[in-house]
């Protein structure tokens, strides 16, 4: 990640008017600096998107009130942290056509690069497990077939690795699996 030119803190409100005046890049904000993200490559890009379709699809026939979303919906971490996770799941009330953010993330999900690999299974991990209403964090591989499955469980966070089978995510009450993630996608 690259530093966007900005202050060395920035406010959230501040960080989001100056995100929307980018000509392009994406960008996160953590410990109130602003990121920005690396470039993606279509085969991840691809995987992003097989892990999106698993979650919309199991939240539709599951017939809950909540969504899945691709890339692009912000999970806030406090008052100085805002990830931009590569899905998520938010229970309850969609959020406003408008808003940035998530108002209830239950499921998070990154999907590992090179460049991302030490900030997904350390910072973020911590991070996401800030937020209340984070019940579950994914960690896709992106060059194997394998899920590492953070769920909370009381005050421990339980990790279970998978290479086959299904996730169960409850709550919201879905379940996806491996086949479903990794089965049109090139590794």
């Amino acid at each position: 990640m690259v530093a966007m030119d900005a202050p060395v803190y920035i406010s959230r409100a501040d960080y989001r008017a100056r995100a929307e005046q980018q000509p392009r890049g994406r960008f996160e904000r953590v410990d109130g600096r602003v990121v920005q993200m690396e470039r993606q490559t279509v085969g991840h890009v691809r995987m992003k998107m097989a892990v999106w379709l698993a979650l919309d699809n199991a939240v539709r026939v599951a017939g809950l009130k909540c969504q899945a979303y691709p890339n692009g919906v912000t999970v806030e971490v406090g008052e100085d942290t805002d990830y931009l996770p590569d899905a998520l799941v938010n229970l309850g009330t969609p959020p406003q056509p408008d808003d940035f953010a998530a108002p209830n993330p239950v499921v998070v999900v990154e999907v590992l690069s090179p460049g991302t690999r030490s900030i997904d299974t350390t910072e973020k991990l911590a991070g996401y497990f800030r937020v209340a209403s984070i019940q579950h964090y994914l960690i896709v591989g992106a060059r194997r077939q394998e899920v590492v499955h953070y769920r909370r469980s009381g005050d421990a966070i339980v990790t279970t690795v998978l290479t086959d089978g299904a996730i169960a995510l409850d709550p919201p009450g879905i379940a996806i699996t491996i086949d479903a993630i990794y089965r049109d996608v090139a590794l």
